[in-house]
This record gives structure tokens, C-alpha cells and sequence, in this order.
């Protein structure tokens, strides 16, 4: 699949989306600049591409470093932000400097640099506790954390400056994407690298409420996909999709796979729910599949396999 890039900037480059995204720019033969001030990213992600990309370590609030990295580009993927929902509660001020202005920075240096089309990472966390399932783009809106307020944001200032400016942009509502890479270190990790780290170590999960809660988990490939899809389908600007796989899984289920994979029988601990966790979350990604034609490639069971074989890895 050739998408014909040729100059790209991938904000937040290092972490866990941006770097699969970088891996799969410079196989695709384009020019990768990644600004990251490898807060939450590292440079580990990117050793296996080093020598072909240019990296520039430094903050989306610098507008100096800013513009420099976005220079010449043709498309911006934006990935950068502070993504843990309980940082963001704990200090909503800070996250918005980094979230809602660094967002703003980022538009605004692919306006001033006549950049082509900016393509940013948004949250299904926007969606908030609305029972309404599927979710899809055009329901109401009830976020219900910083994190969620400033991603919506992002997507009003995105609106703004497509019909302001002419600057071409797409978001993406990414549900839960997991994979190779992602830290389970913090307390708001995606629950699969949790549950990876306590089964490579032979240690019992803890799973909140009753684990019959369900999630729609999205392969970090599938999502790299949906932003090349994004940032090069002439109808996808001013637009925003969902990215899932329109299929769910319940936290005890995954818990039971993830233990196939080891070998093990071990029981989680179950503690009581955590206030304003969400108890069903599922994507329509019609909208997705008929203006960008996506398809999620990876069934969850192989996405799973792929993810338990690299935490085995990386424990050894």
C-alpha cells in the first residue's frame, strides 16, 4: 500500500502510536522529522530507525522548535499530549497548557508553514458515560475528565482552523488501542499491558467491579493504518472518525486469553469499581470504513498474540 508521502512530521513520535507510525512512514520511503520531549516516549522505540528519520527532542509549547520540525511538511500526524486520564484530574491546569495550547501550536505551525493536512489524535473518552452503543460521531457529546474537555478541544480548534484557514484536518476518536510498546508502568495504562505484565511475571491481575465490563480494543497497526487512510483521502478533511473494530471484549474474557497465552491459571483479584470508569465502550466505525475505507486488519486474538509474544520478549 503506497501512500505517496513525501515530508512528514510525527509529534510525539517516540511513544507508543507515534512510534508505530513512524516505523511504518519510513518504511514507506517518506522524510520522518519526530518532535518528542520524551516525557511519557522514548528513544528506545525508535533505535531500529534512528539513522533514517530526524528527531528533534523538544516540547509542542515550543514554537521556535515547532516550526523548525514542521518545516517543509506535508502532513502533520499529531500524537503528542499528556494521555493519562488520572494526570489530568490530578492537574488539569498543566495538561491543558500541554493539551489544549499544544494542540493549538501544532495547528497553528502547520497553517504558518502551509502544511497540507494535520491529522490529530482524539479519544473516545469525549463520548463519556452515554449508554447509547454503538457509539458514533454524531451523538451527544458528555466528556467527563480534563483529558476528555481539552481532546474535544483539540477537535473544535481542528473545525476552526479547516473553516478559518483552509488547513486540512481529520481526527481520530481512538477507542482502546493497545500493543507492542505500551507502557503498563502507570496506573492508567491500557488494561491489556497491564494484564501482560502481570501474566509474563506470574502475578494475579486486579480487575475492578465485576470484570463483565467490555471494551472495543483496536491493534496499534490498525490505527497506524487509519491515520495513513486519514491523512491521504481527499474526502477524510474537516472530518472525524471513529477508530475501533466495532466488536467488544469483556475484561474477564481478556484475562482468560491473555492466560491461554501463558499457561497459567491464575485467579484475579476483584476489588470494588472505580468512580466514572465506563462500563460498556464500543465503536461504529462506519463512517470510517465509508469515507476512508477502513478496515481493521488484525483479528484480536492474533493482535493479542503479536502483543503477549513482544512483553515475553522484552521481560527476557
Amino acid at each position: 500500500m503506497n501512500f505517496g508521502l513525501s515530508r512528514v512530521l510525527v509529534t510525539g513520535g517516540a511513544g507508543f502510536i507515534g512510534s508505530h507510525l513512524v516505523d511504518t512512514l519510513v518504511a514507506e520511503g517518506c522524510d520522518v522529522v519526530v518532535l518528542d520531549n520524551l516525557s511519557s516516549g522514548s528513544l528506545s522505540n525508535l533505535k531500529h530507525v534512528k539513522d533514517k528519520i530526524t528527531f528533534y527532542k523538544g516540547d509542542i509549547q515550543d514554537q521556535k522548535i515547532l516550526m523548525e520540525a514542521a518545516k517543509n511538511c506535508e502532513v502533520i500526524f499529531h500524537q503528542a499530549a499528556m494521555v493519562s486520564v488520572t494526570k489530568t484530574v490530578d492537574n488539569p491546569v498543566d495538561s491543558a497548557f500541554i493539551n489544549d495550547m499544544g494542540t493549538l501550536f501544532v495547528l497553528d505551525a502547520g497553517r504558518k508553514n502551509k502544511v497540507k493536512r494535520v491529522v490529530l489524535a482524539s479519544s473516545s473518552a469525549v463520548y463519556g458515560d452515554d449508554p447509547l452503543l454503538p457509539k458514533h460521531e454524531n451523538m451527544p457529546l458528555k466528556p467527563m475528565s480534563p483529558y476528555a474537555v481539552q481532546k474535544l478541544t483539540g477537535e473544535l480548534n481542528a473545525r476552526i482552523y479547516h473553516d478559518l484557514y483552509g488547513l486540512e484536518t481529520v481526527c481520530l476518536r481512538y477507542f482502546n488501542v493497545y500493543g507492542p510498546r505500551q507502557d503498563p508502568s502507570s496506573p492508567y495504562s491500557g488494561v491489556i499491558s497491564i494484564f501482560m505484565t502481570k501474566a509474563v511475571s506470574k502475578k494475579p491481575p486486579v480487575i475492578y467491579g465485576d470484570g463483565k465490563q467490555y471494551r472495543d480494543f483496536v491493534f496499534v497497526k490498525d490505527v497506524v493504518k487509519a491515520n495513513l487512510l486519514a491523512a491521504t483521502e481527499d474526502d477524510a478533511a474537516g472530518q472525524i472518525f471513529n477508530i475501533g473494530t466495532g466488536k467488544h471484549v469483556s475484561i474477564n474474557n481478556l484475562w482468560d486469553m491473555i492466560s491461554l497465552f501463558s499457561g497459567l491459571k491464575i485467579e484475579p483479584e476483584y476489588i470494588p469499581s472505580r468512580p466514572g470508569d465506563i462500563i460498556e465502550s464500543v465503536a461504529s466505525i462506519e463512517q470510517a470504513k465509508s469515507a476512508l475505507g477502513f478496515e481493521p486488519d488484525y483479528l484480536f486474538e492474533k493482535g493479542l498474540e503479536i502483543t503477549f509474544k513482544w512483553y515475553k520478549d522484552s521481560r527476557k
